[in-house]
């Protein structure tokens, strides 16, 4: 042992205890649980004023523009399409770049609305089981 801890086991039990305890009192004390509940309740408060800041910003929010509405898109390139958009009844051919977006053309008749793709019958279908089964017996 060294002589200072020699000299405080000396000096007696309760000083050494009393130190000791004074070097733990001025901690702070970890949050129980209503300090939690208080911290999750402010997180909640500012997300739920974030989103209403966002609805009051003019262009925030996630409404679609009232008369606006894409009617087809073809990509041809990484960056480069071609948009048919329908505005207020008028539908326009529009490219699309990244340095920009210029007007093609103006559809004198709009165009005709696709159909739902239909769906294939699952009772048709094959099994899997039997296709992979033949697939097996072809290769051997």
């Amino acid at each position: 042992m060294t002589p200072a801890l020699l000299a405080v086991a000396a000096a007696g039990g309760s000083a050494g205890k009393a130190a000791a305890a004074q070097v733990g009192s001025h901690a702070p004390s970890t949050p129980g649980l209503f300090g939690a509940f208080v911290a999750l309740a402010l997180v909640v408060a500012l997300i739920f004023a974030l989103a209403w800041l966002l609805r009051r910003l003019p262009g925030g929010g996630f409404r679609p523009a009232e008369g606006l509405k894409l009617v087809a898109s073809l990509p041809l390139g990484a960056k480069e399409r071609v948009v048919v958009v329908d505005v207020g009844g008028r539908q326009l051919l529009l490219g699309v770049t990244a340095g920009g977006i210029r007007t093609l053309h103006e559809l004198a008749e709009p165009l005709p609305q696709a159909a739902a793709p239909k769906l294939p019958d699952l009772k048709q279908l094959p099994n899997f089981a039997q296709l992979l089964a033949q697939k097996l017996r072809k290769d051997r």
